[in-house]
């Protein structure tokens, strides 16, 4: 059979780049898609926060302008119920002998606030830098809030986590008002100073575990989705990338072959030529070529007509390949004729090799819807070393030697194999 030829390999490496290229694009969008779900929910979920900050604080100084308005509000004196020290004349009694003391809007902001903190809900706290009560001084979070209100600040918030929890802090300022100054007066505040500020304080645990299930989620939906498309996109490649090479598999296949016969064309046969006098010319290893030519192969065209002598000519290269080793290497060299490279193999050798071959064509009649066609071949035999004294270009020196033995073998009747000899020796047919 001939002998694959190494083929040159399509290279992979444009495609590799190309398919790593695509993927982190697309990896890069699938994760910039979810990555702006995610912030926008976790915006969406710090704006809620924030809102319900807001509505807090709003809430309790709607409640403290009512007290205000009022003036504070008297509570009876019950057991736990406690008079602020603070207020000028903060307790009354009614003619029945009850007591009654004043509730002004810090007082009652304070409670509101534990009462809320007893139920699991907010705390409210009111500072001021100045405060009257001590009760009423503030933290570190509300001192930093008080003094971006100096500075122009409208509000501000931040989140605390505390042990497995985590608490949503937000603080605005309190304006004085002329309900204030009854009582703030002393400390120099004019009406329209920010003379303090209510912090409000909620747990926003649950917002956050919930933010952090969303995380995750959206982080599976970015490794799902990514590989779907990644599988997707790879499996079509690849598939593209196969469909692609069998194509240019078989267009080299169509380079390198001859039509008609299946074999190398000359093209590639003198490419093979080349590297194998190139190899045996560095390794000193052995070389022979046989020349064939179909005998009388125009008087078949004449007779049957070019038809049937594709045919022959098919049939013949089928014979010849289906007897000759793997390593050998069988060429269509042009018309009629064939070469075929025998390594490791002198001149001796390779004429015993071309008499097997000369038999095979010659005992095999070719099949035809008619009758049977019975046609020879020629051999002409030459190796490498018998012509390496001859020239240079050793490939040009064993072509000719064996197309001169092969011109000797047809003159000599047809139908035989010869080796070539060099010049001082005779040649002389192998039968």
């Amino acid at each position: 059979m001939m002998a694959r030829t190494q083929k040159r390999q399509r290279p992979y490496s444009v495609w590799w780049k190309f398919m790593l290229q695509v993927s982190m694009v697309v990896a890069l969008f699938v994760f910039g898609l979810y990555l702006g779900i995610y912030l926008r929910e976790k915006r969406l979920i710090q704006e809620q926060i924030l809102t319900s900050a807001r509505a807090h604080f709003q809430n309790i100084v709607l409640t403290r302008m009512w007290n205000a308005m009022h003036g504070g509000v008297f509570v009876e004196k019950k057991p736990g119920v406690e008079t602020n020290q603070y207020l000028e004349n903060p307790e009354i009694t009614t003619t029945d002998g009850r007591v009654f003391t004043k509730r002004n809007p810090a007082m009652m902001t304070r409670e509101i606030s534990e009462l809320a903190k007893t139920h699991g809900l907010f705390k409210y706290h009111i500072t001021s830098l100045k405060p009257l009560n001590p009760n009423n001084a503030p933290d570190e979070f509300e001192r930093i809030a008080l003094e971006n209100f100096n500075l122009g600040n409208t509000e501000f918030s931040t989140e605390e986590p505390r042990g497995d929890k985590t608490f949503f802090r937000y603080m605005a300022p309190l304006e004085t008002t002329e309900a204030c100054l009854s009582c703030h007066a002393s400390q120099g505040y004019k009406v329209g100073d920010v003379r303090g500020g209510i912090s409000v304080t909620f747990d926003i645990t649950p917002a956050k575990k919930a933010l952090a299930t969303d995380r995750n989620i959206i982080i599976g939906l970015i490794l799902g989705s990514t590989a779907m498309v990644l599988g997707v996109f790879l499996f079509f490649t690849i598939r593209l990338m196969r469909q692609l090479h069998a194509a240019h598999k078989e267009i080299e296949e169509l380079v390198i072959t001859d039509e008609l016969t299946g074999l190398a064309n000359r093209r590639h046969f003198f490419e093979r030529l080349d590297e194998e006098v190139d190899r045996a010319s560095r390794y000193g290893s052995e070389l022979s070529m046989i020349m064939v030519d179909i005998d009388h192969f125009k008087d078949v065209n004449d007779t049957y007509g070019h038809p049937v002598g594709d045919i022959v000519l098919a049939e013949v290269a089928r014979l010849l390949s289906a007897n000759i080793r793997t390593s050998d290497i069988i060429g269509r060299y042009g018309g009629e004729e064939f070469g075929i490279l025998i390594p490791a193999l002198n001149a001796t050798e390779a004429a015993q090799a071309a008499e097997k071959l000369r038999v095979v064509i010659e005992v095999n009649d070719i099949a035809l819807e008619g009758p049977p066609i019975n046609v020879t071949a020629s051999f002409g035999v030459a190796d490498l070393k018998s012509v390496e004294g001859e020239g240079a270009d050793l490939k040009n020196s064993l072509i000719k030697a064996a197309d001169e033995s092969l011109y000797r073998a047809k003159a000599d009747g047809r139908n035989q194999v010869v080796a070539y000899k060099p010049a001082n020796e005779k040649q002389m047919p192998l039968v």
